[in-house]
């Protein structure tokens, strides 16, 4: 219970919406941009909410101008929720797992050769990367800005020959390192670059006396999946976005 309330913070820690509120145990996130978690409610225990809950999310986010957007765990203490939704006609949309490993695992890895530097903000090259070719240009000018809203964030940058390749970030919220904003630059895939940015950020993490860690990956994404799986991450829950056609 406790671990799903610190992710949940930690999370919107590192991706803070323009405005936030807690109410009966679930965190509603209100924001203009494209980060879902930003504009999206989700509960702070796994537990199923109370008769009438959707309504009052409903008269919540209408009051701020924007849909209803939920992230609902895909687990059986929410399959009376999840039919609610349908009923209503929310539509099931991303889903998304939330993995955990061991900050020591991801840093034993080490950089295998590749340079990383690290910064408490993104400069010209990581945002060169992080809104470069293969990502939608929209979206990435969101996420950017929405992580450079974080406080106590760390920007790390993978350089070959002294050109920035590939970022990330990380958060220290919560007892939690958060990794976000991982990106490659499509030329360099599959070289071991975002492995060396994991690295790079586990070690900033352990020098803050962090042992637990966290990330959240898209299901469909196999390949980051693969990466994450070779430096111990492993699922803790799934989740999926629910929103009315």
């Amino acid at each position: 219970m406790h671990e799903v309330h610190a992710v949940e913070r930690a999370t919107l820690a590192a991706v803070p919406p323009q405005r936030l509120e807690q109410r009966a145990g679930w965190l509603l996130a209100f924001d203009d941009g494209t980060v879902g978690r930003c504009h999206s409610a989700v509960p702070l225990r796994h537990e199923a909410p109370a008769s009438g809950w959707l309504d009052e999310i409903g008269r919540r986010y209408a009051g701020a101008g924007l849909p209803a957007v939920l992230r609902v765990p895909e687990l059986p203490v929410f399959d009376g929720f999840r039919q609610q939704l349908q009923a209503r006609g929310f539509g099931q949309a991303k889903p998304t797992l939330v993995q955990t490993g061991r900050v020591a695992a991801l840093a034993g890895h080490g950089p295998g050769g590749v340079e990383v530097q690290l910064a408490n903000a993104p400069d010209a090259a990581w945002e060169a990367v992080f809104l470069g070719e293969g990502f939608d240009p929209v979206d990435g000018a969101s996420r950017l800005a929405i992580l450079r809203r974080a406080r106590g964030s760390v920007f790390a940058s993978a350089r070959d020959g002294g050109r920035v390749v590939a970022v990330g970030c990380g958060s220290f919220d919560h007892g939690w390192c958060g990794i976000h904003g991982m990106r490659t630059a499509p030329a360099q895939r599959c070289r071991g670059l975002a492995g060396a940015v994991l690295a790079a950020l586990a070690q900033a993490a352990a020098a803050r006396g962090l042992q637990r860690c966290f990330l959240q990956v898209e299901t469909r994404n196999e390949a980051a999946r693969s990466l994450y799986a070779g430096r111990g991450l492993t699922t803790a829950w799934a989740y999926a976005y629910w929103r009315q056609a």
